[in-house]
C-alpha cells in the first residue's frame, strides 16, 4: 500500500460516496487508475464495505448499552462469539484482555428491551456474568482515525 492507496483509503473513510472522479482529482490520477486502486482494495481486504451511517434514534434505537461479557471456566469464546452474532441487538463485538472476554455494544428501542437482551445474554452456554453500562450521551461515533505511518 502506497501513499495514494492511503489517501484514497482516508478520502472514502471519511466520504465513502465519493465519486472516482472527485478521488482521482485528490490523487493526480485517472478516474478508471482510481477505479482499479479501489477494486484492489477491496478484493485484498483493506477495503470491506461501504455502508451508510444512520442516526439509531431516528430508527427507533434509543437505548445504547456497552456489555462486557465473562465466561465461565468452561464457556467457549467460539460459541460465545456465534450466539452473539446471532443476536440483532448486538451491534459489535469486540474480544478483549482481562476478565471479560467480550465488550459488546447493543442497541434496543427502550430500557424494557435491553432488561430482556440482558436476560437472553446471561442465559448463553459459557457466559458467567456481564456487566453493563447504559450511554447517556453520544459525543461521537464512526470517525475515521488517522492511518498510522507506514513502518
Amino acid at each position: 500500500m502506497d501513499s495514494v492507496d492511503r489517501t484514497l483509503i482516508t478520502a472514502l473513510r471519511t466520504d465513502g460516496r465519493a465519486s472516482y472522479a472527485e478521488l482521482a482529482r485528490m490523487v493526480g490520477l485517472s478516474s478508471s487508475a482510481v477505479h482499479e486502486r479501489v477494486a484492489k482494495l477491496e478484493s485484498s481486504g483493506v477495503i470491506t464495505g461501504f455502508r451508510a451511517t444512520v442516526d439509531p434514534e431516528t430508527i427507533g434505537l434509543g437505548v445504547t448499552a456497552l456489555v462486557g461479557i465473562e465466561p465461565g471456566e468452561s464457556g467457549s469464546d467460539e460459541v460465545i462469539a456465534a450466539a452473539l452474532h446471532a443476536m440483532p441487538e448486538v451491534e459489535s463485538c469486540y474480544g478483549v484482555a482481562g476478565d471479560e472476554a467480550f465488550v459488546i455494544q447493543v442497541r434496543v428501542p427502550t430500557v424494557g428491551l435491553l432488561y430482556e437482551c440482558l436476560g437472553r445474554l446471561r442465559s448463553i452456554e459459557g457466559v458467567a456474568r456481564t456487566r453493563t453500562t447504559v450511554v447517556l450521551a453520544t459525543r461521537f461515533e464512526h470517525r475515521p482515525a488517522r492511518l498510522a505511518d507506514p513502518v
